[in-house]
């Protein structure tokens, strides 16, 4: 795949990015880059390898999820809000 100023453009609009003039090179230059290293990847002989490989046999350790009530880290968090009301951060409104 070739990364040349088309695609920036179309990434920029699926991204909602908008990307500087004077950044555009090095970008184009950065995800060339990685898109070639990606490309490298697919040249791995990969027939042999278990679909299922991993680093290790065992299986991840789960813990039962418990609730743990603790006031204090509310209050804790809340005292650096420069407003706070009934445990909550009032913020400035954004949206008209």
């Amino acid at each position: 795949m070739q990364v040349d100023d088309a695609l920036l453009t179309k990434l920029e609009k699926l991204s909602f990015l908008k990307i500087s003039d004077d950044k555009r090179e090095q970008i184009i230059t950065q995800l060339s880059e990685i898109v070639n290293f990606v490309d490298n990847l697919s040249e791995l002989n990969t027939n042999e390898i278990d679909s299922k490989f991993a680093m290790g046999n065992e299986a991840t350790h789960l813990r039962e999820d418990t609730v743990q009530l603790d006031g204090t880290i509310n209050e804790n968090i809340l005292k650096n809000a420069p407003l706070s009301q009934d445990n909550f951060f009032i913020v400035p409104k954004i949206i008209e």
